[in-house]
C-alpha cells in the first residue's frame, strides 16, 4: 500500500476539506488498491473485524453498491440502511437515528442525504468516521476523486488540462466536487448550461462560465456532461427535453471541437439522447465505465485511510 504520507482526515465530508497533498495521496492509494479487483479472489483482510454502515436517505445504484463492494473486498462487515427501512418513516429525527446507530459501535458510516450539511452534522453526535456519499446539492467527494483518478489515468496529469462540465450545474453536487478538485489540482474548469442552471459565484471558485457550447468544448481535454436533476427542481428550468438536447447535448459534431484525444465522462445515470448522445456515450472516447471501475478503488482507499484515524 502507499505509505510515507500522514493522512489525518477522520471524515471525508467534501473536497473542500482536502489539500492538494491529501488528494494526491488518496489517488495514489486508490491506484494501489485497483489491482485487487482484478484478482481471482477479490478480497484482502485489511478491514477484518470493522463495521461499515451505508446510511442512504436517497436512491443510489453506483455509489451505494460501490461502497459496499469496496468494504467487502477489504473484509469489513457491511450493513445497509435506506430511508424506507429506517425509523425515519416513523418520525425519528436524524440525530436520534445517528445516536442509536452510534450506540452499536460502528467504525465508519457512509451517508447520503437530500439536505446539504447532513453528514457534517452527523459528525457532531457520533464517534465513527463519516464519509459523505452526496448531500443535497452540496458535494459528492468520492465522485470528484474518482473523476480525477480517471482523468489522471488517461491523461497522465491534471495540471494544465481544460476540463469542461456541461449541464445542470445548479443542482449538481458532482459539479461542485469536480470544480473544487480539478482547480485545486491545477486544471482549468469551464462550465456551460442553461442560464437558469448556472448558479452565481462559480468564477469565485475558479470556473470559467462560457456563453456557448462551442466555446466550452473547444480544445477541451475532458468533456463531462451532467444529468438533469428533475427531482431537485421545483419549477421547470428549460422548455423541453428536445430543446435541451439540441442546445446542450453532446453529440459527435460538438465533440469534434474538443482536442482529438479528449475523453468523455458522465457520473451517471445517463439520460441518453438528452445530455449525451448514445454514439458518444458508447464511443471510443467514452471513459464512463472506467469511472465506475475506479469508483471501487477510490472508495476502498477512502475506507482504508479514514480507518487509520477512527
Amino acid at each position: 500500500m502507499t505509505t510515507g504520507y500522514n493522512f489525518t482526515q477522520k471524515h471525508i465530508l467534501g473536497i473542500h476539506h482536502l489539500s492538494v497533498d491529501d488528494i494526491d495521496f488518496i489517488l495514489k492509494t486508490a491506484d494501489s488498491f485497483k489491482e485487487i479487483s482484478t484478482r481471482a479472489i477479490k478480497k484482502v483482510p485489511t478491514m477484518r473485524g470493522l463495521t461499515v454502515i451505508n446510511l442512504f436517505f436517497e436512491p443510489s445504484t453506483r455509489t451505494r453498491l460501490s461502497f459496499e463492494i469496496a468494504a467487502k473486498r477489504m473484509s469489513a462487515d457491511t450493513y445497509n440502511i435506506s430511508a424506507t427501512t429506517s425509523s425515519a418513516v416513523k418520525g425519528e429525527t436524524l440525530i436520534d437515528t445517528a445516536r442509536n446507530i452510534s450506540a452499536m459501535k460502528p467504525d465508519i458510516i457512509i451517508m447520503r442525504h437530500s439536505f446539504a450539511g447532513a453528514p457534517e452534522m452527523l459528525t457532531r453526535y457520533i464517534d465513527a468516521s463519516v464519509i459523505n456519499a452526496g448531500d443535497g446539492s452540496h458535494e459528492h467527494p468520492s465522485q470528484g476523486l474518482l473523476d480525477m483518478m480517471t482523468v489522471r489515468e488517461h491523461k497522465g496529469r491534471l495540471e494544465g488540462l481544460k476540463v469542461t462540465i456541461v449541464g445542470d450545474i445548479l443542482h449538481s453536487r458532482v459539479a461542485r466536487s469536480d470544480l473544487l478538485g480539478f482547480t485545486r489540482m491545477g486544471a482549468r474548469v469551464f462550465v456551460y448550461g442553461p442560464a437558469t442552471m448556472i448558479p452565481p459565484g462559480l468564477e469565485e471558485l475558479g470556473a470559467t462560465v462560457c456563453s456557448s457550447l462551442e466555446e466550452a468544448v473547444a480544445d477541451a481535454d475532458v468533456v463531462m456532461t451532467l444529468r438533469i436533476q428533475k427531482e431537485r427542481q421545483k419549477d421547470p428550468l428549460f422548455p423541453s427535453l428536445r430543446e435541451y438536447a439540441q442546445k446542450y447535448g453532446i453529440n459527435r459534431r460538438i465533440l469534434d471541437q474538443a482536442r482529438p484525444d479528449a475523453i468523455v465522462m458522465h457520473p451517471g445515470p445517463i439520460n441518453r439522447g438528452v445530455e449525451l448522445m448514445p454514439d458518444v456515450a458508447d464511443g471510443p472516447r467514452s471513459v464512463i465505465l472506467d469511472q465506475v471501475t475506479n469508483g471501487v478503488a477510490v472508495r476502498m482507499a477512502l475506507l482504508y485511510l479514514v480507518m487509520g484515524n477512527t
